[in-house]
């Protein structure tokens, strides 16, 4: 079984913690990973950075300019996490735009995740049905999932295709903002959230995008497995650097 579907079996919420590889120096990354799964983080989502994010916010466009800027690429990262599993065990998820993994090649890359033991990708900009068409047998021989985004706008139709299509869980994007652009939850959002509950999808749901403290953690994952914080934890880094770790999750749980 998949690290990502044993860990969605344990009886909590999930806290799931992105950053962007390379950020905020090149050789961070492996400290990073570690120091989240010592402080009781369930999964980490690993940003590749990409020149034209089009889904983030201004503070993880930031971090991706100045990882790339600081010499982050796709090889380089691979590089960085060859040992990975020599030190830890919780789920690692990639996450990025579809451009660098076709650069890459997708089948290297799917091999790539498998060999050093990358256990999902989230790609944004991946439709569905061209995953279907021409990727879904790579994604599934190397043993990975491919976790999609939903959204308040996206139909009661196309959640039952992408839930029927999933095999971890489902990223639910609680706006149709950008990353780290919103303080808190409305009434939107709690329908939003009450309205996919209540869909008994066979895939739990994660949340993201406006989760930066406790109260906004539980407000998230009142009705879904988990939540994942990325600006929040990237401005952390920005300003606290790759010490005080600790204190970030302390302050979500």
């Amino acid at each position: 079984m998949n690290r990502i579907n044993q860990k969605l079996q344990d009886n909590k919420k999930l806290l799931s913690i992105y950053f962007t590889a390379g950020y905020p120096a090149l050789n961070d990354t492996v400290k990073i990973i570690q120091d989240l799964e010592k402080n009781g983080v369930d999964m980490i989502e690993i940003g590749l950075p990409f020149s034209d994010p089009l889904a983030d916010g201004p503070t993880i466009q930031a971090s991706s300019t100045q990882a790339l800027k600081n010499g982050m690429n796709t090889a380089l990262l691979f590089e960085q996490l060859k040992d990975i599993r020599k030190t830890v065990s919780i789920p690692l998820i990639v996450m990025g735009y579809f451009n660098p993994m076709l650069q890459y090649g997708v089948e290297a890359f799917c091999k790539k995740c498998q060999e050093i033991g990358i256990d999902g990708i989230i790609m944004p900009d991946l439709p569905l049905d061209v995953y279907q068409d021409k990727y879904e047998h790579i994604f599934k021989a190397n043993g990975l999932a491919n976790i999609f985004l939903i959204t308040p706008q996206t139909s009661d139709a196309r959640i039952q295709q992408i839930d029927a299509a999933s095999n971890a869980f489902i990223y639910m994007v609680s706006s149709a903002s950008v990353t780290g652009s919103q303080d808190g939850f409305g009434n939107s959002q709690e329908d939003y959230f009450n309205r996919i509950a209540n869909m008994n999808l066979k895939n739990p749901q994660i949340v993201g995008f406006g989760i930066n403290n406790s109260e906004t953690f539980k407000q998230a994952t009142k009705k879904a497995k988990g939540a994942i914080i990325g600006s929040a934890f990237i401005k952390h880094l920005t300003y606290k650097g790759v010490n005080d770790i600790a204190e970030f999750v302390k302050s979500i749980r």
